[in-house]
């Protein structure tokens, strides 16, 4: 590819348009090849060096490896809009970034979002998948506790309780699966024996696969929850869990850390597991949960699989973990704290685009992972760009459930509802609560989706959002350019890229409308669009 932008128009019909597809920078899964610096990457550093830079920067210069320039304004904004609120900028969102001028305005813009209703909402899915939030087989929740539950994990978001205030009430709770809606965790299981209620609390809360440990190891954390019960009432799927003490008998208990526990007929053994999870000396619980928020930020877990870690530290990653526990610790497990603390650091805000060929650079964090946006997200975005939401009807027939097209597919609580458009972008299921169980990587069912539907180009075409460009287009083509990539790439096209839109406008043969509108859809099909960059 001839010059720095790599930016070339191919004329192609396809579907009835006379389309143009612009091939950007290539975003090919993990990286970025034959790059530019503009408008993607800064020269200069406006953001300082906090913890997170240090530990980081120790680690690449024992690689021999360097951070990469710092992303440009233009990628920053539609980065931290993705991965903090699962949303694109609006226009006048990104005009008012661009044009504030103060060094500080990334920080501003960070606690600006941490507060905003869509984090609860795009974190709460987030946690939906991990803790298994579905009506149907295997987990079988049913419809109402489903959205007991989701309400109980959104309002706990939304008020950013404590860490481990929140994991203690999903663990010792007790009441009706209607009425207590932490109780769901222990419903939310293929199989509701005392080995199987351990395995999901050591994977969700402890980044453990049980199965891994030692047969002996894991039949002691069985016992902790040997006493979990279940009983139905009259009410229609309504299911009261407990844990039904045993009077006569002492159980006698091994924690995972090797220590002895005995507990008491009138103690809930739940209580003593879940006292001894949260507490800050427990190597499992603050590594755990600081190495997932990296992981949904930076692409990556400082030790993959992030629920895996069982014997995995290593001299690389313990002290970056250590630098994290410690100041989720020290500030109370406040979650939103290691969320800016990570999204304020130049390891986060650094370029996507891939300095150096060298094998450790995508394991070290030299640069920012690129990768696929989440099909829920991606399905909002493609809805805001055409001004309508999606609806869902649920084959669940206990009770039929009908969800109106005034709401973002974000917030579908429950993993068993869902579309053809979710299934083939790679939305988890949810059966397990392992995180590969999101699927991100591009396939080409995925590519011929988008290229060959007619629901994507009837978005494109009476958007109201777009509206404004397609009229604008008769007075003013460089405008309705503007306004366009703005919309859809968050970003003013470079000069290359508006000589090329402005050149279609002249050689199409289309009206300028529909010209404006194949520019739309092109914009839609590139890699930029689909990807966190």
């Amino acid at each position: 590819m001839k010059g720095n932008n790599c930016c070339i128009g191919l004329k192609v019909y396809f579907s009835g348009f006379l389309a143009m597809i612009f091939l950007f920078p290539c975003f090919l899964s993990a990286q970025i090849i034959h790059p530019v610096v503009k408008p993607y990457e800064d020269e200069v550093w406006s953001t300082p060096l906090n913890l997170i830079d240090l530990q980081i920067a120790e680690i690449l210069k024992k690689n021999g490896l360097k951070m990469r320039n710092p992303c440009s304004d233009s990628v920053f904004i539609r980065r931290v809009y993705l991965d903090v609120i699962g949303t694109l900028p609006k226009p006048e969102e990104i005009d008012d970034f661009m044009k504030d001028t103060k060094p500080d305005k990334r920080a501003r813009l960070i606690d600006n979002l941490l507060e905003r209703e869509e984090f609860a909402l795009y974190w709460t899915m987030k946690w939906c998948d991990i803790l298994r939030v579905k009506s149907e087989y295997p987990v079988n929740l049913w419809p109402n506790a489903v959205q007991a539950y989701y309400q109980w994990i959104y309002e706990n978001i939304r008020k950013n309780q404590p860490y481990d205030i929140f994991v203690r009430e999903l663990l010792t709770s007790s009441g009706s699966n209607f009425r207590v809606p932490a109780v769901n965790f222990y419903r939310a299981v293929q199989s509701k024996d005392s080995l199987s209620i351990a395995k999901a609390v050591a994977l969700t809360f402890m980044g453990v696969r049980l199965e891994k440990m030692p047969e002996n190891q894991q039949k002691n954390i069985s016992l902790f929850f040997s006493l979990v019960t279940y009983k139905g009432t009259k009410e229609w799927k309504e299911e009261i869990v407990y844990s039904n003490p045993d009077t006569t008998k002492t159980i006698r208990a091994v924690l995972p850390d090797g220590r002895f526990r005995e507990i008491l007929p009138e103690q809930d053994p739940r209580c003593v597991f879940a006292d001894w999870l949260i507490s800050p000396y427990n190597e499992y619980f603050s590594k755990n949960i600081v190495n997932r928020i990296w992981a949904w930020l930076m692409g990556q877990g400082i030790i993959s699989p992030v629920d895996d870690i069982y014997q995995k530290i290593t001299d690389n990653n313990k002290n970056i973990l250590g630098t994290l526990e410690n100041e989720l610790i020290k500030s109370n497990y406040d979650l939103k704290h290691i969320y800016r603390l990570i999204l304020n650091s130049r390891t986060y805000q650094q370029s996507s685009i891939l300095g150096e060929d060298k094998p450790d650079i995508f394991t070290q964090f030299a640069f920012y992972k690129v990768r696929q946006i989440d099909a829920e997200v991606l399905l909002d975005a493609l809805c805001w760009i055409s001004g309508r939401y999606e609806g869902y009807v649920s084959q669940i027939p206990e009770p039929y459930t009908f969800i109106p097209n005034t709401n973002r597919t974000i917030t579908l609580a429950d993993g068993s509802i869902t579309s053809p458009f979710l299934m083939i972008f790679g939305r988890p299921s949810r059966d397990t609560g392992l995180e590969s169980e999101r699927n991100t990587s591009p396939t080409d069912k995925q590519r011929l989706y988008l290229l060959n539907s007619s629901d994507i180009q009837k978005k494109i075409k009476s958007s109201p959002v777009l509206k404004k460009a397609y009229q604008q287009v008769w007075k003013n083509k460089k405008e309705s350019i503007n306004l366009i990539y703005k919309i859809i790439l968050s970003r003013f096209p470079t000069t290359e890229e508006s000589s090329i839109c402005e050149e279609f406008f002249t050689n199409s043969g289309l009206p300028a409308d529909q010209s404006a509108m194949t520019i739309a859809w092109a914009l839609i099909n590139s890699k930029e669009f689909l990807y966190r960059h």
